[in-house]
C-alpha cells in the first residue's frame, strides 16, 4: 500500500539521465546535472536533506530504467517529498508513461519540479505548462522517428545498405554500398544448403557443423536458429531485403508482406533463387507435414518434458524416449540437457523418467501428507522427515532456507486463511505460462485505459479528443486481441455450461491421481504411468510445478507454483 507523504518534512530524489556518450560532452551532461541539481533544492528549494538517482545510457522513450525504477519504489513508501529533474525529457518523452507517473505522484502529494523550464507542479500554472510541453516532446520524437525511417527505407529502396555487419559469406567495404563473395564463408554456406539437401533437419545440420569444427563468425557453435537464417534469408540469392521486421520491447514480428523492400540482384549470389526455393519447400514440409490451421499432438507425451533445467548451464532439458523395460511394455523417456546434445560442451548427465519420476510423485505425496497433518507443535526437523519420508529420499537433506519457508507456509495455510497445496484446474491446449502472460497484459491495458480516460476527463488541461480518441482505438485494438485468445484457452463447455465429456474425464483424473498419490504409503510411479493418462499426469505436474533443477542425475531444485523454491542438499 503506497504511502502518501508529509510534506513538513523534506526530501527531494534528484533523478538525472543521458541517453548516449554523446551527450557527455554538452551542457546536459551527467557531472553537469549532478552538480548543479543539488545547488538548485538547497537555495531555491531550501532542501537540504536529498539523493541522487543516475541513469546512464537509457533512453527516454520508456520507463524501464533501473535507478528510475527504484526511486519510484521508494517514493511509494513514503520516502521523499519532491522528484527533481534537470529537464523534462530526463523522465519521459511518451506521453502514457508520464501521465500515469504524475497521477501517481499527485495521489501520494509528492511535488514534481523540473529546474530548466520551472515546471513546479504545486502550483496550477506550472502543472497545465508541464502537460503541454509533455505533448510536443512526444511529438517530436514521434516525428523524428517517422522521418529517419522514411529514409532509410527510401534508401534501401535505392539499393543503399543501410548499416551493420555484412552477413555470413559476404565482405562489405567501409563506406562503400559493394558486397563481395568472401569465399571461405561461402563454401560454408553452400556445405549448410548440401548438408540439409541430404538430411532435411535443422538440428542435425547443425550439429553437423559442430562436429566438423566448423566455425561461424562469431565463434559461438552452430544452432538450428542460425542455420535456418542462411537458408532463407534473400541475400544469399542476391535480394536486398529490408523492412521485415519490427521491433517493440524487444520483441521482433514480421511485418506484412506489402511493407518489405526487396531489391533483386543487389549483389552477387552465392546461391540460385531456384535452389532457395527447393529449400523453402523442404523446410515447409518438414513442418512435421501439417497446416497451420491443424493441431499437432505428440505420440510421445513426455511428463516432465518443458521443466527440467541444466543445473550445471541452465539450458532446457530436451526430451526422446527410452528403450522398453526389461519385464514390461512400459518406456520411459529420457532427458538431457540441450546445450550437451547440440554442442558437447556441458558435462550433465541425463536422467530418465525411472529417476525424476518416482522422486516427483512421492515428495508430492509427501508435501499433501504433511501439510494436511501440521499441527502448532511440528517442528521444522519433524516436518522435514515427513517431507523425505521413503527409500527414494535416503541421504537427501533439504536446505534450511526452504524448509524454514515451507514451515512458515504450513503453519499460515493451517492456522490461517492460506490454501493447502493442490493442482490448478486442468486447461486445454496452451503453453507454459501462457494465460498468465496474457491475463498480465489485459490488466496491464486496462490501467492504461482507466489513466488516459482520468487524463482525458479530469485533467486540469487535458488532451485532444482527436488524440484521446486514436490512442483508445489502438489500445481496445489490442485487448481485443488478448481477450480473444483468452477465450481460446478457455476450457470448452456444453451449451449448458457444464463441462464437456473429455474435460470431465480429465477432472476426474485429477482425483485419480491425488487418490492414488494418498492412498498408499509410497507411490509406485511405473504403476501410475501404466494406468493413468500420461497427458493428464503431465497437466497435473505441470500445474504444481514452474521448473525442477537437474544436476548430475539428481534432482537439486523444486520450484513451485505457490512461490516456494525447494533446495536439495546430497550428503
Amino acid at each position: 500500500m503506497a504511502k502518501k507523504i508529509d510534506l513538513a518534512s523534506k526530501k527531494a530524489a534528484l533523478y538525472i539521465r543521458v541517453s548516449t556518450k554523446m551527450q557527455a560532452d554538452d551542457g546536459d551532461s551527467l557531472p553537469m546535472q549532478r552538480e548543479e541539481l543539488p545547488k538548485y533544492v538547497q537555495y531555491a528549494l531550501g532542501i537540504t536533506d536529498y539523493e541522487i538517482f543516475e541513469d546512464a545510457g537509457f533512453s527516454a522513450k520508456n520507463t524501464e530504467r533501473p535507478s528510475y525504477q527504484q526511486m519510484m519504489s521508494r517514493v511509494r513508501d513514503g520516502e521523499f517529498t519532491h522528484i527533481v529533474v534537470w529537464k523534462l525529457d530526463r523522465i519521459s518523452r511518451n506521453l502514457l508513461d508520464f501521465a500515469g507517473m504524475y497521477a501517481e505522484l499527485k495521489d501520494l502529494g509528492v511535488v514534481f519540479i523540473s529546474k530548466n523550464e520551472q515546471f513546479d507542479t504545486s502550483t496550477a500554472i506550472g502543472e497545465a505548462m508541464l502537460k503541454i510541453i509533455l505533448v510536443f516532446a512526444e511529438l517530436e520524437r514521434n516525428m523524428t522517428s517517422e522521418r529517419v525511417t522514411a529514409t532509410m527505407i527510401s534508401r534501401a529502396q535505392g539499393g543503399q545498405w543501410n548499416g551493420g555487419k555484412a552477413p555470413f559469406g559476404y565482405d562489405h567495404p567501409r563506406g562503400t554500398n559493394i558486397f563481395t563473395v568472401n569465399e571461405a564463408e561461402a563454401a560454408v554456406v553452400l556445405q549448410i544448403y548440401d548438408q540439409y539437401d541430404k538430411v532435411p533437419s535443422l538440428l542435425k545440420t547443425a550439429t553437423y557443423l559442430n562436429e566438423k569444427g566448423i566455425k561461424n563468425r562469431s565463434g559461438i557453435p552452430w544452432n538450428p536458429t542460425t542455420v535456418r537464417a542462411i537458408l532463407t534469408s534473400p541475400f544469399y540469392s542476391g535480394t536486398l531485403r529490408y523492412n521485415y521486421m519490427s521491433e517493440k520491447k524487444k520483441t521482433y514480428t514480421k511485418k506484412r508482406p506489402e511493407e518489405w523492400v526487396l531489391v533483386p540482384d543487389h549483389h552477387p549470389a552465392i546461391v540460385t533463387e531456384e535452389r532457395q526455393k527447393a529449400i523453402a519447400a523442404k523446410l515447409a514440409a518438414n513442418e512435421r507435414g501439417i497446416s497451420s490451421t491443424q493441431t499437432y499432438e505428440r505420440k510421445n507425451i513426455h511428463v516432465f518434458a518443458g521443466l527440467l533445467i541444466c543445473g550445471s548451464c541452465g539450458s532446457q532439458f530436451q526430451s526422446t524416449i527410452d528403450r522398453p523395460r526389461a519385464k514390461s511394455a512400459w518406456r520411459p523417456s529420457i532427458y538431457l540437457c540441450s546445450r550437451h546434445r547440440r554442442f558437447k560442451d556441458c558435462d550433465n548427465k541425463y536422467v530418465s523418467d525411472v529417476t525424476v519420476g518416482p522422486f516427483m510423485l512421492n515428495f508430492i505425496s509427501n508435501y499433501i501428507r504433511a501439510q494436511r497433518n501440521f499441527g502448532r507443535t511440528t517442528s521444522a526437523e519433524m516436518l522435514e522427515k515427513k517431507l523425505l519420508r521413503g527409500v527414494y529420499f535416503e541421504g537427501v537433506r533439504i536446505d534450511r532456507s526452504s524448509l524454514e519457508d515451507i514451515h512458515c507456509l504450513f503453519r499460515a495455510d493451517r492456522f490461517g486463511d492460506g490454501p493447502y497445496f493442490r493442482p490448478a484446474a486442468p486447461v486445454s491446449n496452451e503453453t507454459p505460462n501462457e494465460r498468465e502472460i496474457l491475463e498480465e497484459e489485459k490488466r496491464r491495458l486496462e490501467r492504461a485505459q482507466n489513466r488516459l480516460k482520468s487524463l482525458y476527463l479530469y485533467s486540469d488541461d487535458s488532451m485532444p479528443e482527436s488524440e484521446y480518441l486514436s490512442e483508445c482505438l489502438q489500445l481496445a485494438e489490442k485487448l481485443s486481441k488478448v481477450n480473444s485468445r483468452l477465450s481460446e484457452l478457455d476450457v470448452s463447455k456444453n451449451d449448458d455450461g457444464s463441462p464437456d465429456d473429455e474435460t470431465f474425464m480429465e477432472q476426474a483424473s485429477y482425483l485419480v491421481i491425488t487418490e492414488e498419490l494418498l492412498s498408499k504409503r509410497y507411490v509406485d510411479y511405473e504403476k501410475v504411468i501404466r494406468v493413468l493418462d500420461k497427458r493428464t499426469l503431465k497437466l497435473f505436474i505441470n500445474s504444481l510445478c514452474k521448473k525442477i533443477v537437474i544436476l548430475q542425475g539428481k534432482i537439486m531444485e523444486i520450484d513451485l507454483k505457490n512461490g516456494i523454491v525447494i533446495k536439495f542438499l546430497y550428503e
